[in-house]
């Protein structure tokens, strides 16, 4: 899958079929650290913080291509490159090896791209066509009212249908260590749920006057259930101060 080393960071998207993504980047950074610094008689950390790692819907071709796209691009949106560059020639990069199958590693797979930009299989044509993709996407995401790529602040890269299932599941084993964006989508999650349970609906909590009774003893239950800020309790129930 698709990789780029930028200046003080790296982008890698890559699929993993057990969750152990923690375990696998703690190995990885670690070693890679210990044997550059070596080679380098250089000492401390190598890469700038913690990685950042984001889900992407797996079942929806589009947004794994967004996921690649976005890296085989970063070097020049980071301004890495020289703007008539082309990028292939951006060496840090595995975009060059889907256009050259002689620089291929053994582990990059170009398939999936080529079949989720809807190009056929691998060919002089296809790789062509690629380039001419990516160079016009290139264009575009450099246009100054292109506006926030798609993976700028998100967590998950996904539509609505993903992130329900990847809230369910979240839902049941957050911890501390998850991102604040994660827990506090978590926390929005279950805060629904806990009112769907008790059967108001929003015209409900519209009409009944802000200190009502029954909405004093849901806003008890959000704050010892979830995370929500006393703010957020309060618009949500449509309670008073």
């Amino acid at each position: 899958m698709p990789t780029a080393l930028m200046s003080n960071h790296f982008h890698l998207v890559a699929e993993t079929p057990a969750a152990n993504l923690v375990t696998g980047m703690k190995w990885f950074l670690g070693t890679y650290t210990i044997r550059f610094n070596a080679r380098h008689r250089l000492r401390g950390h190598l890469f700038a913080g913690r990685y950042k790692s984001l889900l992407i819907n797996e079942t929806d071709p589009h947004y794994l291509r967004v996921a690649c796209d976005y890296v085989h691009l970063n070097p020049a949106r980071a301004n890495l490159m020289e703007p008539a560059q082309r990028l292939e020639t951006y060496r840090w990069s595995s975009y060059g090896a889907y256009l050259e199958p002689s620089l291929r590693p053994g582990w990059l797979r170009t398939d999936r791209i080529f079949g989720e930009h809807g190009l056929g299989t691998d060919s002089r044509v296809t790789r062509l066509d690629f380039a001419r993709r990516m160079e016009s996407e290139r264009v575009r995401v450099n246009d100054p009212e292109a506006g926030e790529p798609l993976l700028g602040r998100n967590w998950r890269l996904g539509g609505e249908t993903f992130l329900a299932r990847v809230l369910d599941q979240m839902e049941r084993k957050v911890t501390p260590s998850h991102g604040a964006a994660e827990r506090a989508d978590v926390a929005e999650r279950k805060a629904e749920r806990i009112i769907r349970e008790i059967g108001w609906s929003e015209s409900d909590l519209r009409k009944s006057r802000k200190g009502a009774p029954e909405k004093v003893e849901i806003a008890k239950r959000l704050r010892g259930e979830t995370t929500l800020s006393l703010k957020q309790v309060a618009n949500r129930l449509s309670l008073g101060t």
